[in-house]
């Protein structure tokens, strides 16, 4: 081999063995950094923690709008509560008449005020609470302390208050279903419509104890028959305020929840029960009915 062949040879060497140093020095555990090892496969049927936040889910096969997570054990979701201040110790409130079809039961107060006591439809028997009116042309139940017109002008006054704070809520969301929400599982959140509201189908409200939802309508709502709105996650129809500018009418037994505050009138159908609040700007409808606030 020619001296320059033998040259050339000593240099590759050399360099091969300089390469060989300079990856030692990267990989040993002098400080030098190593790739990490992969997550293990936790294996199919495994739980998986969807972390902080995450909504509940839907019940199956039903649409969902978006939202926060619930506040189940905590604070509650979605907007502050409406203060109903002394329309709070009511299950029925109107202002120009209580119309019923014998027998209907209402657990909890009834009031009606300006209207004269007469356009009272209940009966004693039929309210496990105190019937107010604002003279004594009313029902004459026990105990008699029925006949209030101070206290009814400041229910009223709180009533309607309630209503524009209510309608007042900046709201998440708008328009949803166009207006109807048969069918749709609805977090805790304020909902706004320029229209009626239709609930043709069941719809179910998912929260806890603590969530409210708040929903503003700028005409009527209308709940078809048999139709119920359904609370799962613990949640609670004192936190569920439907302020409607319409009339509000719940349809042949279904069985609506929630706290109404109707600009004009509420209507509910043979059998229809409502575990809530019915509070109108105008008359309240009852044709055997229940109503437990």
């Amino acid at each position: 081999m020619s001296a320059r062949g033998k040259l050339f040879k000593l240099l590759m060497w050399s360099m091969a063995l300089l390469l060989a140093a300079f990856v030692a020095g990267c990989g040993g555990g002098g400080g030098g950094e190593t790739v990490a090892a992969a997550p293990a496969d936790p294996g199919p049927g495994a739980p998986v923690d969807p972390g902080p936040g995450t909504p509940v889910p839907p019940v199956a096969g039903a649409p969902t709008v978006p939202g926060a997570g619930t506040g189940v054990g905590g604070l509650g979701q979605g907007p502050a509560p409406v203060n109903l201040g002394n329309a709070t110790f009511f299950a029925i409130v109107a202002q120009s008449a209580i119309t019923n079809v014998f027998p209907s039961t209402v657990s909890g107060d009834v009031g009606l005020s300006p209207a004269a006591g007469t356009f009272i439809g209940l009966t004693c028997a039929e309210v496990n609470g105190v019937i107010m009116a604002v003279d004594a042309a009313g029902p004459q139940c026990d105990p008699p302390n029925n006949t209030n017109p101070g206290f009814l002008d400041s229910v009223v006054v709180d009533k309607d208050t309630a209503y524009t704070n209510a309608q007042g809520r900046a709201a998440d969301y708008t328009e949803v279903g166009a207006g109807n929400i048969g069918g749709m599982t609805l977090p805790p959140a304020v909902y706004k419509w320029g229209t009626g509201v239709l609930i043709p189908t069941n719809v179910t409200l998912t929260g806890g104890p603590n969530d409210v939802w708040i929903f503003q309508i700028a005409q009527g709502l209308t709940v078809s028959s048999g139709v119920q709105v359904i609370l799962t996650g613990g949640a609670l129809p004192q936190n569920v305020y439907w302020a409607t500018f319409g009339v509000a009418d719940l349809g042949t037994s279904s069985q609506f929840r929630g706290v109404i505050l109707s600009q004009t009138s509420i209507v509910m159908r043979t059998h229809a029960l409502n575990f809530g609040k019915l509070l109108a700007g105008t008359a309240v409808t009852l044709d055997q009915n229940i109503v437990t606030q």
